[in-house]
């Protein structure tokens, strides 16, 4: 089994408000860092991603790639690599567990990146922690603002 790299973080909201965030595809690159594009190219009876294109930029892993989605009851998605340009595998999920009767989110991300081109395994895993403690953040930031649109200079002098 392929080497993986894990990290968790608390989100001051329920899991469905987190969850809510994550399966909102089209609004990644307002809160990702990495997430440049995203278009949703499937959807399951749900309404839920099935199949995701992105365009990546994570510094040393540039990618334009199309993902698989399993959605695990309302708490855990799960994802797979249909294709790409620069990546082998690219393997990971969010599993998300309620605190303190429901109002704090306990969000665990797991990934595995395998890329085309030789690489040192501990550059994959430094790639794999920074991808993973940014996204943590990004989501964290966003769930907790409440914030739905895009960022605007106004709302961010209200914040001052």
């Amino acid at each position: 089994m392929a080497e993986h790299t894990s990290s968790s973080i608390t989100i001051e909201a329920a899991p469905a408000e987190v969850m809510g965030v994550i399966a909102d595809f089209d609004r990644y690159p307002e809160w990702t860092g990495e997430v440049k594009e995203a278009e949703v190219l499937a959807k399951d009876d749900r309404g839920r991603a099935e199949q995701v294109r992105l365009l990546l930029d994570a510094g040393a892993i540039k990618d334009d790639h199309t993902l698989a989605y399993t959605w695990t009851g309302e708490n855990e998605v799960s994802w797979s690599l249909v294709k790409s340009q620069m990546l082998r595998a690219l393997d990971g999920s969010y599993q998300l567990s309620a605190l303190g009767n429901g109002v704090r989110t306990e969000v665990t991300y797991q990934l595995t990146v395998d890329v085309k081109i030789p690489m040192l395994g501990m550059i994959k895993r430094k790639a794999e922690k920074v991808i993973i403690d940014r996204a943590l953040a990004g989501l964290k930031k966003r769930v907790e603002s409440g914030h739905d649109g895009p960022q605007t200079p106004a709302d961010e002098a209200k914040k001052l």
